[in-house]
């Protein structure tokens, strides 16, 4: 029973350092298939269509805000999207997650990532 409880004692101390040194430095554990989705787009330079260029000038929106918060912090729709179409998936993406006001489609390429439309919901 000793040994048990030096044991966690150590484990213990041991995953307390190990959570600050990797929250210092901005690790990220990205194991759900939405998160690694976003992860990879935000890696990618991000390329406007006309037609959504178009769309956003008319929700009054810019690209830096629809990186920064509607495709950071969005719900890919897996349902609707073509997650398996080679070379480029494309992907719908709804913003915020709960009672969504935007729908973004988009497709993500090795080393782009193409926007077609955005829609308000509701």
């Amino acid at each position: 029973m000793k040994k048990l409880k030096f044991y966690l004692i150590g484990f213990s101390i041991g995953m307390i350092f190990v959570f600050f040194i990797l929250n210092k430095k901005g690790a990220s554990c990205t194991y759900f298939p939405n998160d690694r989705v976003i992860a990879e787009t935000l890696t990618k330079r991000f390329e406007a269509s006309e037609q959504f260029s178009q769309e956003l000038k008319a929700l009054n929106l810019d690209m830096k805000y629809v990186q920064d918060s509607i495709v950071a912090h969005g719900k890919i729709d897996f349902d609707k999207s073509n997650a398996q179409k080679e070379p480029c998936p494309q992907y719908i993406l709804n913003y915020p997650a709960k009672n969504p006001k935007y729908q973004i489609s988009y497709e993500k390429c090795k080393e782009t990532a193409n926007f077609f439309s955005i829609k308000k919901v509701n």
